[in-house]
């Protein structure tokens, strides 16, 4: 069986990531976490996370990154299942942070996206059925 891991961002700063990561994710933690050299380029990184799954955060970013509007390829989003996403929004709302794309709430899921302090959209999804075949619909 294969299962993701890790993330790793490039962030411009890691404390300021951590302000929506935190909220997003109250029972992570930071696992650890050095300094180096990456490419030439000094930078602290971290892993945060819990004992399966964590993101990893580098703070050597620099510029934007990429319009989410556009067509360049890159990352679009990633996505984590949440068993209570109006705790999440209202969480994330209390720390400031709004959706980018509005909470939908359908028959079998609900979801909404939100764009971090470095500009990664993330989705949020809560699942109202364990049948795939509802869960999975593409119409």
């Amino acid at each position: 069986m294969i299962h993701l891991e890790h993330i790793n961002l490039v962030v411009k700063n890691i404390e300021k990531a951590l302000e929506f990561y935190t909220m997003a994710f109250p029972h992570w933690k930071i696992r650890g976490g050095s300094k180096g050299e990456w490419n030439g380029k000094p930078r602290n990184w971290i892993h945060f996370g819990d004992d399966y799954h964590y993101l990893a955060f580098g703070d050597n970013g620099v510029g934007e990154n990429r319009d989410l509007k556009d067509h360049q390829v890159g990352l679009a989003h990633f996505a984590y299942v949440t068993t209570n996403i109006k705790e999440l929004v209202s969480r994330l709302s209390l720390a400031g942070f709004e959706p980018s794309v509005a909470l939908d709430i359908e028959e079998n899921k609900a979801n909404v996206y939100y764009l971090d302090n470095d500009g990664f959209e993330i989705e949020f999804v809560q699942y109202f059925s364990d049948l795939p075949k509802l869960r999975n619909q593409y119409e």
